[in-house]
């Protein structure tokens, strides 16, 4: 697999590369937002992963992650010593993928490399039918990956559209959280259930349809048909 590994310390970089390396991967080195931004042209340029560390020389690297989400649906770990929940959560909705907080284990990266590479082999839970979805003003098309509500466009990650896909194929339908953590993040850890409350009050907000996704208290979630 092809990875850009995202890191302004020389010294970390190296020693990242040997390691990955010594795994299978075929590493690209990007030591500032730019250049990571350029490698990824044109459309992911064949990356199978963007590592990406936050604390970068000439930008922030929360803006480089929402570049990165508008050119390509690459899989993005953001790498970094911002330990806080709402660091966390904010890395999140902008799109990435995964969040490891430094100092990790390799192990570690490594699995969640490989897990985030499964998931993304699996992208379409909802696509096994209709090549489309209605729910009253809300329009889901599977091929294009893209929702209107009313007719305008609604921009969602990838996570965010395939957890709405998904719930869409069966209104009224209570999904068990475990169920929606291993169907759409192809996972069974633990840490997942944060993420997917993040994303589930990410689409209410942007679908602004608070009522759409009822929480089953205890249970999961499940989608409410709004009426035609």
């Amino acid at each position: 697999m092809r990875l850009l590994l995202v890191e302004d310390d020389n010294h970390v970089a190296a020693a990242l590369s040997a390691v990955l390396a010594r795994h299978g991967f075929d590493v690209t080195h990007a030591r500032s937002g730019e250049e990571a931004l350029q490698a990824l042209v044109p459309e992911g340029a064949g990356f199978g992963v963007v590592l990406l560390d936050l604390g970068l020389p000439d930008q922030d690297g929360y803006e480089v992650c929402g570049k990165i989400r508008k050119r390509t649906s690459t899989p993005v770990i953001m790498v970094t010593a911002r330990s806080d929940v709402r660091s966390r959560i904010h890395g999140l909705n902008l799109g990435a993928d995964d969040y490891v907080v430094k100092p990790y284990d390799t192990g570690e990266l490594l699995a969640r490399i490989h897990a985030v590479s499964r998931r993304t082999a699996h992208e379409d839970p909802a696509t096994g039918g209709d090549s489309s979805l209605r729910l009253g003003p809300v329009c889901i098309e599977l091929p294009t990956r893209q929702v209107t509500v009313d007719g305008s466009v609604v921009q969602l990650t990838r996570k965010e559209f395939d957890l709405l896909a998904l719930l869409a194929q069966r209104p009224g339908v209570v999904f068990r959280r475990e169920q929606i953590i291993s169907e759409v993040w192809r996972t069974s850890w633990e840490g997942t259930g944060r993420t997917l409350e993040v994303h589930v009050a990410s689409l209410r907000a942007k679908l602004r349809m608070p009522a759409l996704i009822e929480t089953v208290r205890g249970v999961g979630y499940r989608l409410v048909a709004p009426a035609t």
